[in-house]
């Protein structure tokens, strides 16, 4: 299912709504729905993010200490 980028809430309303979901996450698009106020509000696919890299290494003992150390 191709979705408009901006639709009005009337013709969201006619819009099968798992259809709509599957289509903005396999795409990985948004879609605003203007509202009868003027508003819109945006639907959009949450950002997948990549796991962190492990890193090799250590902290020294007295770490700490040697932050707030005033000399």
């Amino acid at each position: 299912m191709e979705l408009p980028e901006t639709v009005t809430l009337d013709e969201f309303k006619l819009l099968p709504i798992d259809e709509i979901f599957v289509s903005i996450s396999t795409l990985r698009r948004s879609v605003s729905v203007k509202l009868p106020d003027g508003q819109e509000v945006l639907i959009q696919a949450k950002a997948q993010l990549k796991p962190l890299p492990v890193l090799q290494g250590y902290i020294p003992k007295g770490w700490k200490e040697g932050i707030y150390d005033e000399s």
